[in-house]
């Protein structure tokens, strides 16, 4: 296992990704996107047109598709099949019904094995995502839960939207976010919560830098 793990939980538009790759380039450490696991899933799903409301339709999916993460360059790199689907993984349609695979357990444990054979290979890593201080990397140095009021979530996705020219209603994008709220923090498989022993930090009237000069403050006390 890396040396030093930080793991960063939040719900969608908390500003935990991009803060945990920040952080992860201040401490020289590599960036892992589960997040962007679970995408990956869901598009190659969505390419292979199955039920993914049935889990041996998932984990079939699973079997059949090559999946490969890489750190690069302070960002996640995801190749379904050889192809770099960075981008796509995030388009609006992979969002919602990345669901799915977030809801299966056999799923959820077979990523939650390749988060942790991730880590393996890194000195230092910090990762991100809704349960990874509470299932894949219990024992982490350092945890953090980040969060924020709703109404700074949804504007924040709609600016993220709006410059990759999708255009969406707060209102829209408001109820989407509530709607992921509510099936991340009631389904029996890793459901959103922080764990025990992580510092909640509220990002609602933060910048993105202020959050994570505060994240690394608190790393370089806890491990110095």
């Amino acid at each position: 296992m890396a040396r030093l793990v930080v793991t960063i939980d939040g719900p969608a538009g908390s500003g935990k990704s991009t803060a945990a790759r920040l952080l992860a380039n201040k401490l020289g450490a590599s960036f892992l996107d589960t997040g962007a696991m679970y995408r990956a899933v869901t598009l190659a799903a969505m390419h292979k047109r199955v039920d993914m409301s049935e889990e041996a339709e998932l984990i079939k999916v699973l079997d059949d598709t090559d999946f490969r993460f890489e750190s690069q360059e302070g960002r996640m790199v995801v190749f379904v099949d050889g192809e770099d689907v960075t981008e796509l993984i995030r388009r609006p349609e992979v969002t919602e019904h990345a669901k799915f695979p977030s809801s299966s357990e056999k799923v959820r444990d077979r990523l939650v094995k390749m988060q942790r054979d991730f880590a393996q290979k890194q000195q230092r890593i910090v990762t991100e995502g809704r349960d990874q201080g509470t299932v894949a990397f219990a024992d982490a140095d350092v945890k953090f839960f980040l969060t924020a009021n709703v109404d700074e979530r949804a504007r924040r996705r709609q600016a993220e939207l709006l410059r990759k020219g999708i255009n969406k209603s707060i209102k829209q994008i408001r109820k989407a976010i509530e709607k992921r709220d509510k099936s991340d923090e009631n389904r029996t498989v890793g459901p959103l919560k922080p764990a025990e022993d992580a510092i909640v930090v509220d990002t609602t009237y933060m910048d993105v830098d202020e959050v994570v000069e505060k994240l690394l403050e608190i790393v370089k006390k806890r491990c110095s």
